[in-house]
């Protein structure tokens, strides 16, 4: 009876393992790129809602290294744009939104992975809880109160050459909840100003929220982004024709390395 019952609960937790890792997914070409979304590099905040986006430095050096390891290729998104002819095993790593632990945390370990990355910043970042433009119950404050990086800082990050820089819209918009004209502001004019701001190219995009419709995508376009990332998950089929709606792979705060590894191995989550 104790050998049923131990062989029952070994299968239930094989079940259980299955599901929360879908270990039984088959793997993408590895000449199909990877596109990882990070948020924050720090610890996580007892009690904290958005924890999620809060990855530890400790796991995120740990995945650096076993990227090199495995011998992926680090890029940046501009290496995308019009490009087929990518190096089998390329991941390209990008940070939404703007906070400082990017460079006090992030850039010490691509540094010393030599990895570089494109952080998709929000121009007018400071004191905007902008996480009550998706869900209006978000009014904690918490997102708000993280700090951003400076445009010093910036500066700082874009001179290494570790970093390019990307538009996230003006302030964080719900571009769905948007008339056309402000759409051309939180979209257009938005790239324009970070461009003269820091004396350099921005050429992708990512849509806040991952929320997005045509109308969005053809703003974007006639902005002058040649590529535009999106919060589906997954592994691009093809990175010309979908240039303007690129799906990437949600890095969280509460993966394991098993989880990590399936997920850049099949670019989804579990079932």
């Amino acid at each position: 009876m104790a050998v049923i019952a131990f062989l029952i609960i070994a299968a239930l937790i094989a079940v259980m393992l299955s599901r929360r890792y879908a270990w039984w997914r088959a793997s993408v070409d590895y000449r199909r790129p990877r596109i990882l979304m990070y948020h924050m590099v720090c610890d996580p905040q007892p009690g904290a809602k958005f924890n999620k986006l809060r990855v530890p430095p400790a796991n995120f050096e740990q995945q650096l290294r076993w990227l090199k390891d495995q011998g992926w290729h680090f890029a940046s998104m501009s290496d995308l744009g019009g490009a087929r002819n990518l190096p089998k095993k390329t991941v390209v790593l990008t940070f939404d939104d703007g906070y400082e632990d990017n460079l006090l945390n992030a850039d010490p370990v691509l540094e010393r992975y030599d990895a570089r990355a494109t952080l998709y910043v929000v121009e007018d970042r400071f004191d905007r809880d902008w996480s009550t433009s998706k869900k209006a119950h978000h009014n904690s404050g918490e997102l708000m109160r993280e700090p951003k990086l400076s445009d010093a800082q910036l500066e700082q990050m874009l001179a290494s050459g570790r970093w390019e820089l990307g538009g996230h819209t003006r302030t964080h918009a719900n571009l769905a909840n948007l008339s056309a004209a402000e759409r051309d502001i939180e979209i257009s004019d938005a790239r324009k100003s970070l461009a003269a701001r820091f004396g350099t190219t921005v050429d992708s995009f990512a849509y806040p929220f991952g929320i997005y419709g045509p109308n969005d995508v053809a703003a974007a376009r006639a902005a002058g982004f040649t590529t535009a990332v999106t919060t589906d998950e997954g592994v691009p089929s093809d990175v010309v024709s979908q240039a303007m709606e690129l799906p990437r792979i949600k890095v969280s705060g509460k993966d394991s390395m098993l989880a990590f590894r399936l997920r850049m191995r099949t670019g989804l989550r579990g079932a």
